[in-house]
């Protein structure tokens, strides 16, 4: 993803792996920051990654999570009352892309040997986390693995590549780690900060109005065995449409022509006049009717009706036949 608003999901933060394996012969375990479910309403269910999903992927191998180590340089991810009761809080503040500083590799040693000498008796997990959980987090877990329990470098810097599932990013880390000085370890039984619990008693619904999700979630590709008789989901009523205004449309309403319209046809002018003259015979003879009248009218005499040809019917029966004067003379 390139960027992001404030509101959003960090920069990248979906190219990462969410939890990483247990480095071997420790308590540490890395993972990306969880985000809080106002940061992931937009997120695939797949994609969702909160502290209680945190407990939920730890809890399939049978691990115990006890303490978690924010790294962070923020606080908008999730705060103390995201965190569920069962877990112990340290919030260190780190800048990203600079080596930490003394202070800080002080503070996270303390964090750390406070946490085991107060859990020696089980085997809880120490859960530390940047925005990633790859450059800051892999940086302070191997200093720690190397100036306290004394391990080689290249074998620090190795096996948390390989618990984590992603390597170590900033050539600067690599490079302070395998040929910077150790730093001391002086101070470190002292107490710098209490670890906090968490407030979370439990999951937040997911059916408070501020946390519905925008998009649904995805659709599963499983699909019945038998569906019946219908291959589609039967139709149902389209909804009553809503009547159109009558505003939308207004009557026709004829208007003469513009004086000035392309379309009207101008008026002939004295000089085309004289150049087609009118044939004055030409049109009498449009006003003449095209049959005499005598031709038109209906014979009014008898004898005239003898001479066209009119039989001037005897009786109304009309649809005998029998109106005709000689009715076998037509044959």
């Amino acid at each position: 993803m390139s960027s992001y608003k404030k509101k959003d999901i960090p920069d990248r933060w979906l190219d990462y792996s969410a939890v990483g394996q247990r480095l071997d012969g420790t308590r540490f375990i890395a993972f990306k920051v969880p985000l809080k479910q106002a940061l992931t309403q937009k997120l695939r269910c797949s994609e969702v990654f909160g502290p209680w999903d945190l407990l939920d992927r730890l809890s399939k191998p049978n691990q115990e999570l006890g303490l978690i180590i924010d790294l962070t340089f923020t606080t908008r991810y999730y705060q103390l009352q995201d965190v569920p009761q069962s877990l112990l809080f340290v919030k260190i503040f780190t800048a990203g892309h600079d080596v930490p500083s003394d202070q800080t590799i002080l503070s996270f040693k303390r964090a750390v040997h406070r946490f085991l000498r107060d859990n020696r008796d089980n085997d809880k997990l120490i859960g530390v986390h940047c925005t990633h959980g790859v450059n800051r987090t892999g940086y302070l877990i191997c200093r720690y693995l190397i100036d306290v329990d004394g391990m080689d470098p290249e074998k620090a810097v190795k096996l948390f590549n390989s618990s984590r599932g992603h390597a170590i990013e900033r050539q600067n880390y690599l490079k302070d780690l395998k040929h910077g000085p150790r730093r001391s370890n002086v101070g470190i039984e002292e107490l710098e900060q209490e670890p906090v619990r968490g407030q979370a008693s439990g999951r937040e619904s997911s059916n408070d109005p501020k946390y519905l999700r925008s998009y649904p979630p995805e659709r599963s590709s499983y699909q019945p065995p038998h569906r019946g008789f219908f291959t589609q989901s039967p139709l149902l009523h389209s909804p009553p449409r809503r009547p159109v205004s009558s505003s939308h449309y207004q009557s026709y309403r004829w208007t003469p022509t513009h004086p000035d319209s392309q379309y009207r046809r101008p008026p002939r002018s004295a000089d085309s006049w004289s150049r087609h003259p009118q044939n004055s015979a030409h049109e009498d003879r449009r006003r003449l009717p095209r049959y005499p009248d005598q031709w038109t009218s209906l014979p009014d005499d008898e004898e005239a009706a003898q001479d066209w040809g009119w039989h001037k019917p005897r009786t109304s029966d009309w649809h005998t036949g029998r109106h005709r004067t000689n009715r076998y003379d037509d044959y």
